[in-house]
């Protein structure tokens, strides 16, 4: 809640920020941050208790954070305080406490006062629910309009005008406008992905690093099912070229900031920024002529664009969960044998407006997306799950609002055995969204992608196109972990022609695939069944002439 002084004068500062219950032992580095600007003299931070002034000059420009212990906040953050409140290390100002403050992890509240007077008070569990972890953020008058946890980013809403944009897809040409985009870098290469272990990819990175280009390397340390062998012979190859690997992980005391590092980015020469759905791997960058995902993907020509891009990925390497990972020698990722005939090739537009969408960060931006949506929504996603039993998708429901509203929306999903073999996969949901359709008359339809006519080994896609003209091309998956909890990265493009480009593809997914699998008739056990049931004829028949 934020208090207004008598007068009606709002304070210029504000609590923002802090974290009550952190990971270290005894939450020595919890912390608050205040923002604004102006002298700090009449300022107080107190729980009713204890608290703490600021010594006399002090003054805020923008903001500051105060930890109760600077050694521990070092820890946990990799860099100092602006302040602390315990005097453990004589390189950081400490504010004047009264009694030491010690913020309770589940009942607690924090009091600003401004000359004496109140004028912000923040409470848990009244005003925000704590947990282990997470971090209480103020946006606007609204405090944690999303889960934030320790070492996450917190960037805004962006966008970017007049962007040069090259759209491609997997696995028609995909490896094909890796290499030209590697092969073009002259000073700088900054990739981020879940997983790498196409040696090829990894030729490439090698071969920039020969002819002097600066390049850093960022993977999922604890992807599911581990590292396999193939990345860690990748990642090996890589290292030994002088090119430095990082993982992200968890160590003894402090988790890694996301779930997972999901997301798939590369920032070339501070120019360009490579944007995929897809892994680095031959399923996902397939060599020229083999099967493999269906995927989307682009390169983005915009300084700007690719210093916000760099901003991310310079952020992610920052906190104490990226370590150096060396790899091993071993057994390389071979490509498949299926051959997939081409038929998308690389395109090239002028003009879009670009917006980035990163998770956690800005994912709401595709509820927005949909929402935007006036004739048509077409989705092509690798799965969708929902919420809860009882509880859609908050994507699905949006999307289903808009037919609701009269939007035609297609949803097309994969077919991959391991997605429609359960009791509770794509199959079942595109039965679901179609009991939906046809209960209430609405101009929705889903399907299960027909792989082999298309020769795709799977659709591991995460897109979205609206209205022919946006589209987003992203690593984000439709379940509750991937937008909330997992480091994502993808952008919404403003623009006919690149929108316009994935609806051809789009259209070729759709076309030939099914509403559900088809199910192959069991004769076997018809037959099984039709001798029991005359065998229980003919036994009751007797049982009567007896």
């Amino acid at each position: 809640m934020i208090c207004v002084v008598p007068g009606g004068a709002i304070s210029q500062v504000r609590i923002t920020e802090f974290c009550p219950d952190p990971y270290l032992h005894d939450d020595a580095d919890e912390y608050i941050v205040l923002s604004g600007n102006g002298p700090l003299d009449g300022i107080t931070v107190s729980d009713g208790k204890s608290g703490f002034r600021f010594p006399p000059g002090s003054t805020l420009m923008g903001e500051c954070t105060v930890a109760r212990n600077g050694t521990a906040f070092i820890q946990s953050h990799g860099q100092p305080p602006d302040y602390e409140w315990q005097d453990t290390s004589p390189s950081i100002p400490d504010v004047i406490s009264t009694k030491t403050l010690r913020m309770a992890n589940t009942n607690d509240v924090l009091m600003l006062y401004e000359n004496g007077q109140l004028v912000q008070q923040v409470a848990w569990p009244a005003d925000v629910r704590p947990r282990e972890g997470q971090v209480h953020f103020l946006e606007g008058d609204v405090w944690d309009p999303r889960p934030l946890m320790l070492g996450q980013s917190h960037f805004s809403p962006a966008e970017f005008h007049d962007v040069t944009v090259t759209a491609f897809v997997s696995p028609d040409c995909s490896d094909e406008v890796f290499g030209m985009a590697i092969g073009n870098a002259s000073k700088e290469i900054l990739l981020n992905v879940y997983e790498f272990s196409n040696p090829s990819m990894a030729d490439a990175l090698t071969g920039a690093r020969a002819r002097g280009v600066g390049v850093q390397v960022l993977v999922e340390g604890g992807p599911v099912g581990g590292i396999g062998q193939e990345e860690k012979t990748a990642l090996w190859q890589v290292n030994r070229s002088g090119i430095p690997v990082y993982a992200m992980v968890s160590t003894k005391t402090i988790p890694a900031p996301y779930r997972y590092n999901h997301a798939k980015y590369v920032v070339i020469d501070r120019q360009n920024v490579l944007i995929a759905s897809e892994n680095f791997k031959y399923s996902g960058f397939a060599a020229e002529g083999t099967t493999g995902n269906r995927g989307w993907g682009v390169i983005l020509g915009d300084p700007a664009t690719a210093a916000y891009f760099a901003s991310v990925f310079q952020t992610d390497m920052s906190g104490p969960s990226v370590v150096p990972y060396p790899g091993e020698p071993g057994k390389n990722e071979t490509p498949s044998t299926e051959q997939h005939t081409v038929e998308f090739t690389p395109r090239t537009f002028e003009g879009a407006t670009v917006r980035p969408v990163l998770a956690p960060d800005t994912s709401t931006q595709i509820t927005d997306l949909i929402n935007s949506a006036e004739q048509t929504i077409d989705i092509e996603e690798a799965y969708i799950t929902n919420e809860t039993r009882f509880t859609l998708n908050p994507y699905l429901s949006a999307a289903i609002n808009a037919s609701r509203r009269g939007v035609h929306v297609r949803v097309l999903l994969d077919s991959y055995w391991f997605n429609v073999d359960g009791k509770n996969d794509n199959d079942e949901m595109v039965a679901l969204i179609n009991h939906i359709a046809a209960a209430e008359h609405l101009p929705l339809e889903a399907r299960c992608a027909e792989l082999r006519t298309n020769q795709i080994e799977k659709i591991h896609n995460k897109g979205v196109i609206v209205d022919g003209k946006r589209v987003l091309v992203s690593s984000i998956n439709w379940n509750s972990n991937s937008p909330n909890f997992n480091r994502e990265a993808g952008v919404i493009i403003d623009h006919p022609g690149v929108a316009g480009y994935f609806s051809a593809v789009f259209e070729d997914d759709w076309n030939p695939s099914v509403t559900s699998p088809v199910t192959e008739t069991d004769y076997l056990k018809i037959a099984v069944a039709l001798l029991v049931v005359a065998a229980l004829l003919v036994y009751w028949y007797y049982r009567r002439r007896r």
